[in-house]
């Protein structure tokens, strides 16, 4: 009985551990041709997942957040987090790992479609 219990505590614990890895906010981006559709977006600090939306640029995209002031051609200043796990092909889209976000303004950019580096991203 005692084994059954402690299989038991251990099962719901893992249910519960995996939902609260699962619970973090998401920050959907769309980008078209050459650009983002949202260009300045403003969250409070936390824990965030980018979803990133390939809607008809005709080629794999990605996604780079950087904090602002830093230089962006720099892999280095990148944050790597934010990057998302796959490159996002044509009408699909893909998510970056769990990224804690402190105050502060960030620059976002894809290299690959080009888009514009003015877009913002403000955590207050």
């Amino acid at each position: 009985m005692k084994n059954l219990i402690v299989v038991l505590v251990v099962a719901v614990g893992s249910l519960f551990t995996v939902n609260a890895q699962k619970s973090h906010n998401i920050i959907a981006l769309e980008q078209t041709k050459g650009e983002f559709t949202q260009k300045k977006i403003t969250v409070d600090e936390g824990t965030y997942v980018f979803e990133i939306a390939n809607n008809a640029v005709g080629h794999d995209v990605g996604f780079v957040l950087v904090k602002k002031g830093e230089d962006i051609t720099k892999p280095e200043n990148h944050i790597k987090t934010a990057y998302v796990t796959k490159a996002v092909a044509t009408g699909d889209k893909q998510t970056s790992n769990p990224t804690t976000l402190e105050k502060g303004e960030y620059i976002y950019f894809c290299p690959l479609n080009p888009t514009s580096t003015d877009n913002v991203l403000i955590v207050k």
